[in-house]
C-alpha cells in the first residue's frame, strides 16, 4: 500500500478546490480531476483499461478525419470549458471542426463527444460527478464503457436515464454523412 501523495499546505486545508490549485499538485502519476470544487483523484489506468480507449480513439481519428467533422483525442488533457472549479480528463473525446486552431485545453468550449472507459476506482466518478460535468456542457453524445463486459451505457443530452447497449455503440454527429459504429465485441478483444 502506497503512502498517499503530498499536498501543499495551502492546499490541503482548502474544502473547495479550482484548477489553479490541482495544476500546482505534484506530478506523482496519480490523476487529478475536479468537478465543481470537489478533487477526485485516481491511480494510472489499468493496461485493459488503456487498450479499449487506445481502439476507440483511434477508430474515432480515423472516422473524424474521414468526415470532416473535428479531431479525437485521448486524455492526459485538462478540459475546463473556461471555468476554474472543472478539470476534466476524458479517456476518449472529441472537438468540434470549428476549435481545431485552437493549442490549448482550457480555451475549448466545443466538445460533442466523450467516452470513458470505467475501472473500479472511477465508476463513480464516470457516472455521476463527471457526467453531471458533460451535461452541464452540452456534451451530445457520452458513452460509458466498462473494458472487460456488460452493456455500455449511452447518455443524450437531457435524459434522466441512459440507454443500455450490449452490442454496439453509434454516434451520429452533425454534419456526418453516416454515423460512427462500434462494436463492442471488436472494441473488447485480447
Amino acid at each position: 500500500m502506497g503512502m498517499p501523495a503530498a499536498v501543499p499546505p495551502s492546499v490541503a486545508d482548502s474544502p473547495y478546490f479550482t484548477v489553479q490549485q490541482v495544476l500546482a499538485m505534484p506530478d506523482d502519476g496519480l490523476r487529478r480531476e475536479l468537478v465543481y470544487g470537489e478533487l477526485l483523484v485516481s491511480p494510472a489506468p489499468r493496461l485493459r483499461h488503456q487498450l479499449v480507449a487506445f481502439r476507440l480513439a483511434r477508430w474515432l481519428a480515423e472516422y473524424c478525419d474521414s468526415e470532416g467533422i473535428g479531431r479525437a483525442f485521448m486524455s492526459p488533457a485538462d478540459l475546463t470549458w473556461g471555468r476554474d472549479d472543472v478539470l476534466v480528463m476524458p479517456d476518449v473525446f472529441v472537438i468540434g471542426a470549428d476549435e481545431i486552431a485552437i493549442t490549448e485545453w482550457q480555451t475549448l468550449r466545443n466538445i460533442p463527444f466523450v467516452a470513458e472507459v470505467t475501472s473500479p476506482s472511477t465508476r463513480g466518478h464516470d457516472r455521476f460527478r463527471k457526467r453531471a460535468v458533460y451535461r452541464d456542457q452540452r456534451v451530445s453524445c457520452y458513452w460509458i464503457i466498462d473494458p472487460e463486459s456488460g452493456p455500455a451505457e449511452v447518455w443524450m443530452p437531457g435524459a434522466s436515464f441512459p440507454t443500455y447497449e450490449a452490442e454496439r455503440l453509434t454516434w451520429q454527429p452533425a454534419g456526418a454523412s453516416s454515423p460512427f459504429v462500434v462494436e463492442l465485441a471488436g472494441l473488447r478483444a485480447p
